[in-house]
C-alpha cells in the first residue's frame, strides 16, 4: 500500500470516527426523560420536518444505528428512521403497530442504552400504519426479519418505552465494551423500572 493510500485510510477513519463521537453526543441515552414521553403526534408536514428527518437520518448513518427515533435526539415527536440492507431507508411519521404475530427471541440493544444488550421476545410478524414525509399513508409488512425488529423497537421509543423495560432484572444485560467516559452509563446506573 503506498503511503498517500495509508494517509487517506488514515484520514477517512479518523472522519468516521469524529463524526461516530459527534452523533453520538446528540443521542439522547438512559435517564434522560424525554425518553419516557409518549411522543406528539405530527400534524403538520412542513420544511422543519423534512429537517428533523434529515438530522435523523444522518445521526443514524454517524452513530452507527439501524433505526432511530425522535425522542432519541430529544424531540418528542412520533417519527422514525430505518435503514436495513434489505430493505433501505424508510421513514415514518406516525408510525402504529396495526398487527403482530408469533414470537421470536433476539439479541437487543439500543443507542440509548449505550454499551448493553439484553435477549428479548419480539414479534414474528409485524404490520405496521404510517405516514410518509409527504403524509401518505404507507403499511409496512415485515416477517422474521430486521426490519420487524427494527419496527418494534422504534415504534416502542415513541412511546415511551426501551427494551430494557421487558427485562425482569438488570442481571440480563449483558455489558458489550467496556464503560467509557463517553456518557456511557455504568452497570450501577442502568436501573430497570
Amino acid at each position: 500500500m503506498s503511503e498517500t493510500t495509508q494517509q487517506t485510510r488514515t484520514a477517512d477513519q479518523e472522519e468516521l470516527s469524529r463524526r461516530q463521537r459527534e452523533a453520538r453526543k446528540d443521542i439522547r441515552v438512559i435517564g434522560d426523560p424525554v425518553l419516557r414521553e409518549h411522543a406528539r403526534e405530527v400534524t403538520e408536514f412542513d420544511r422543519g420536518l423534512r429537517k428533523l428527518a434529515k438530522r435523523m437520518i444522518r445521526t443514524m448513518h454517524d452513530a452507527p444505528g439501524v433505526g432511530l427515533a425522535a425522542p432519541q435526539i430529544g424531540v418528542s415527536l412520533r417519527v422514525v428512521v430505518i435503514e436495513t440492507p434489505d430493505d433501505g431507508l424508510i421513514p415514518l411519521i406516525n408510525p402504529e403497530v396495526v398487527k403482530h404475530s408469533g414470537d421470536r427471541r433476539l439479541m437487543e440493544g439500543c443507542l440509548s442504552v449505550p454499551g448493553y444488550q439484553a435477549e428479548i421476545n419480539r414479534s414474528k410478524q409485524v404490520t405496521v400504519k404510517a405516514l410518509d414525509r409527504e403524509g401518505k399513508e404507507v403499511r409496512i409488512k415485515a416477517v422474521d426479519s430486521l426490519l420487524a425488529h427494527a419496527l418494534e423497537h422504534e415504534i416502542d421509543h415513541i412511546n415511551g418505552i426501551l427494551y430494557i423495560d421487558y427485562l425482569e432484572s438488570a442481571d440480563q444485560l449483558i455489558p458489550v465494551r467496556p464503560s467509557i467516559d463517553d456518557g456511557t452509563p455504568s452497570e450501577a446506573e442502568v436501573t430497570l423500572v
